[in-house]
């Protein structure tokens, strides 16, 4: 299974006994839109709610810090995602969150995990079929294993300033990027991290949704002077958006990317950490 599958092919495998399909559907905090009531409403038949916001260290007061591997092979369990399984996330969300899923499923062992090109905003458009409710799942095993080959620290972008080893890309918008918009949790300033390049998540995708793919792919990555022979450290606000630029650079087929999974949620509230503002 590739890492980026249609709607005409995910249309075509469901009902596999392998296949599971799951809605990684999250808002950014303050947002008007509930993903559970979402879900319930409308979600592509069989799939179940990762409920992204839960499935978190909650015990960090970073917003987005990944679980442990018992919480999240427990919530695979009661998901019916076992070893062996196809898994297939998508998201509704404006953040492309599924990204986020794909990430963590790949930290936690689970390696045959693709995203919906699209996610349900293409499935419907296309008229395919939803239901609502909760559907009926038997739990599985699901061996959770946690690789923090492809997680970044704050120690590790620390070291990376001075060092300049690997290429550091900001998935935040342009504003937020430079400091011009102010950052909305308490006590954290505006800026980026020194050093750092912005490349916008949204640089990332079509108007429907979809992954730009090939030349005009890695044109997002030349557009923000990102040097691909260059280990990668990708990051955001939340360790949220970075996910997507993770994602579209693996698309590429680069391996030797990491992902700072405090990001600017860790790194503006420390007043220790150096901070820049304007243009990279």
């Amino acid at each position: 299974m590739d890492k980026l599958v249609s709607t005409e092919w995910l249309a075509g495998e469901l009902g596999g006994e392998d296949l599971r399909v799951v809605d990684a559907t999250a808002f950014l905090p303050g947002s008007d839109r509930d993903p559970a009531v979402e879900y319930d409403a409308a979600h592509i038949p069989g799939a179940m709610f990762l409920n992204l916001d839960e499935l978190r260290d909650t015990d960090d007061p970073r917003p987005m810090m990944l679980p442990s591997s018992e919480k999240f092979a427990s919530r695979m369990q009661t998901l019916g995602l076992g070893d062996g399984s196809r898994i297939v996330v998508y998201d509704n969300s404006p953040i492309r969150t599924a990204a986020r899923a794909w990430w963590m499923f790949n930290i936690f062992g689970a390696h045959n995990v693709a995203i919906l090109d699209g996610g349900l905003q293409k499935w419907t458009a296309e008229g395919r079929d939803t239901e609502s409710g909760k559907p009926n799942v038997r739990h599985r095993h699901f061996t959770a294993w946690k690789d923090d080959g492809a997680v970044r620290t704050k120690a590790d972008v620390l070291a990376n300033i001075d060092s300049k080893e690997a290429v550091l890309v900001d998935a935040r918008s342009s504003s937020r990027f430079t400091g011009e918009e102010p950052e909305v949790r308490e006590g954290m300033v505006s800026g980026h991290i020194p050093g750092s390049l912005n490349l916008p998540y949204s640089w990332l995708f079509n108007e429907d949704g979809t992954y730009k793919q090939g030349d005009e792919l890695r044109a997002a990555f030349d557009k923000a002077g990102v040097d691909f022979e260059k280990p990668m450290i990708t990051t955001c606000g939340g360790g949220v958006t970075a996910a997507c630029i993770f994602f579209a650079a693996s698309l590429l087929g680069k391996i030797d990317i990491g992902l700072y999974d405090g990001s600017w949620s860790e790194w503006g509230v420390d007043p220790e950490t150096p901070k820049a503002t304007g243009a990279a």
